[in-house]
């Protein structure tokens, strides 16, 4: 669709459909899995419609990514030097938890595309993630050489933190089939757990007594 006027209600309403169901898509099949067919009936318009607004899987799939890496970049931009080391953690791990809770597709989106090799994501993940990563990673180290927290490789921490929390998005199925929770109430459970186990990790320990 060419770029040269403005786009209409009704195009950016369909256009904005299309990307809805491609998500949904491509969160259950990937990319190889997905294909335009899939999406033209997810989103209820004809092949010939989806591709009146993108010109291939590709394009698609290209405006989706593009667009998550700011997503999963926000979080760990929020984690800053002004509060308790501890509590900024936990509330790191709280925002990527809420995250799994309210935005799954873009999270398994995100996974394939990791799984995949990040062939699309590579230069953000390589680039300007990476200098975010290493940011805060220097931040968190700084806090544990000045005492405020425990011990602790900062890189494995926030991998750490992403394993435990997107797990309940990327492994949704796995969870709600072992739990068999009531809506989403085993997210407030996980949230009680994951503060309670890095809180414990976090804690620097407390002077020795003789």
């Amino acid at each position: 669709m060419g770029q040269d006027r403005p786009r209409t209600r009704i195009q950016e309403k369909n256009r904005a459909t299309i990307l809805d169901a491609a998500l949904e898509v491509f969160s259950q099949h990937g990319f190889r899995g997905a294909t335009l067919d899939q999406i033209a009936r997810a989103a209820g318009l004809s092949k010939p419609n989806v591709l009146y607004y993108f010109p291939s899987k590709e394009a698609i799939h290209a405006t989706l990514v593009d667009g998550l890496i700011h997503d999963w970049i926000e979080p760990l931009r929020a984690l800053g030097p002004e509060g308790d080391p501890v509590e900024e953690i936990l509330a790191y791990v709280r925002r990527k938890l809420e995250m799994s809770r309210t935005m799954p597709r873009e999270s398994r989106l995100f996974a394939n595309e990791i799984v995949q090799g990040a062939p699309r994501l590579g230069p953000e993940i390589t680039g300007a993630f990476k200098v975010l990563v290493d940011e805060k990673a220097a931040m968190i180290r700084g806090w544990e050489e000045a005492g405020r927290l425990a011990p602790l490789d900062p890189y494995h921490l926030i991998f750490s933190i992403w394993a435990t929390t997107q797990h309940y998005a990327d492994f949704d199925v796995q969870v709600r089939s072992i739990l068999e929770p009531k809506g989403d109430v085993h997210f407030a459970e996980a949230e009680a757990f994951l503060t309670a186990l890095y809180r414990a990790a976090l804690t620097p320990p407390g002077p020795a007594t003789g």
